[in-house]
């Protein structure tokens, strides 16, 4: 079976990923997709408008056939960081051929170009951007300008300012990285933009209209694909979204209690902490908090996925461990009758352990790993700090129905059937 690997957060799945679910098939030639999908929490470090099972669902009724979660340290991070752990968690699998990735260019050879510019010249790219910090201009600016000098080309700086672009520049840089043997493709993102939350009826929404649309209590339905959108009305129906006040309210009082230490957290950098503090009593919404944090070195992103850690209070050190390291497990979130079968050709060429739900997670890491082992103690960190992220934002849904909050040391794999 010919697999074609997909990098998502299907934040919600819309008519936009089902066309390039379908046409990922195509170009690819492949009989088989396998999405890696993020977790609770998100790139832009918001979390997740529905709960990762739900997610999967949608995604299985789509026609993805396997779903695997991208763990926390990747999934909630820079681009380089995100796409090093898709890439890995693809390679990991051992049986995948090709990642096929949405762009705003559409073409492959145009984006290579950028990445291997950036990845020839990435002393000079990072001593130049850091001159320009310095300066007070933010990281993507200073990236660009810098990347504009070296290369001459105006087109390709262009290149550089969308997001998907971005991200797609991005696993092909993991892909040289990793002297992976997988085919890249890439496919042209139709309809609105990422970011994009003005949309039309008949359109292609994006993801941020979508939610935009669910907080003005209008109707999402003609941009869902019909099959797959029972599983999130449903959810939305119970409550069981993550909700704004008390995603800030949760913040805030990670940020009173522990404002002092603050500073031993992922990404909280040069003072920050203070501005932070202030920011706080005054935040009405997390839009709001994010604003007042917001300067003209750091994105409104940057901040978002510094609050992400925050909020859970991921360390530091936990954190540049673990980003080192590498994945030391794969979570199966799903997998279709066709998905299962791939998956048992997969067995002997798994690079990683391969998990349904965490209840004997311990036993198999220290199996794999060994008592008393750096890699084991690493893994187990993965793993709490996933665990945190599942209990946290359990913590965000008004119609939380009570029982553990441990949910993925039960929740079954997903598959998809009605």
């Amino acid at each position: 079976m010919r697999a074609v690997g997909l990098i998502t957060e299907y934040n919600p799945l819309h008519n936009g990923h089902l066309q390039h679910l379908r046409e990922s098939k195509r170009v690819s030639g492949a009989e088989v997709t396998v999405a890696v999908m993020s977790g609770h929490f998100l790139q832009r470090g918001e979390p997740a408008l529905v709960d990762k099972w739900v997610r999967t669902e949608m995604a299985l009724r789509a026609g993805v056939d396997v779903v695997v979660e991208l763990p926390f340290p990747w999934a909630c991070n820079s681009a380089p960081h995100f796409a090093r752990g898709g890439v890995a968690a693809l390679e990991a699998l051992g049986r995948i051929d090709a990642l096929c990735f949405g762009s705003e260019a559409g073409d492959l050879e145009t984006l290579q170009h950028c990445a291997d510019l950036l990845h020839e010249r990435e002393e000079d790219i990072a001593r130049g951007s850091e001159e320009l910090l310095r300066k007070g201009i933010s990281y993507p600016e200073a990236r660009a300008r810098v990347f504009a000098r070296l290369s001459g080309d105006p087109a390709q700086v262009a290149t550089l300012a969308t997001p998907n672009n971005i991200l797609g520049i991005e696993y092909l840089r993991a892909l040289r990285q990793a002297d992976s043997a997988l085919q890249p493709f890439t496919i042209r993102r139709v309809g609105a933009g990422f970011h994009e939350v003005a949309v039309a009826e008949g359109e292609i929404a994006s993801a941020t209209g979508i939610r935009r649309l669910l907080q003005e209590g209008r109707d999402i339905a003609p941009f869902l694909p019909a099959a797959v959108s029972a599983p999130l009305f449903e959810a939305l129906a119970l409550r069981r979204n993550a909700h704004g006040d008390l995603h800030l309210r949760l913040l805030l009082n990670r940020i009173y209690r522990d404002a002092s230490c603050l500073q031993r957290l992922y990404l909280v950098d040069d003072g920050i902490e203070n501005r932070l503090a202030a920011a706080a009593d005054e935040a009405v919404d997390f839009d709001n908090l994010v604003t007042a944090v917001k300067s003209r070195q750091l994105t409104r992103t940057r901040i978002q996925r510094m609050l992400a850690h925050i909020l859970l209070g991921v360390e530091r050190s936990d954190m540049e461990a673990m980003l080192a390291s590498g994945p030391l497990y794969l979570h199966l979130l799903g997998a279709g009758a066709r998905g299962r079968q791939f998956l048992a050709t997969c067995r002997k060429h798994l690079a990683l352990p391969l998990v349904q739900n965490f209840s004997r997670i311990h036993a198999l890491l220290k199996r794999r790993y060994g008592a008393g082992s750096r890699l084991l103690q690493l893994a187990l960190r993965q793993v709490e700090l996933e665990t945190r992220a599942t209990r946290h934002y359990t913590l965000l849904l008004p119609g939380w129905s009570g029982g553990s909050r441990n949910r993925d040391f039960f929740e079954e794999v997903r598959t998809g059937e009605r």
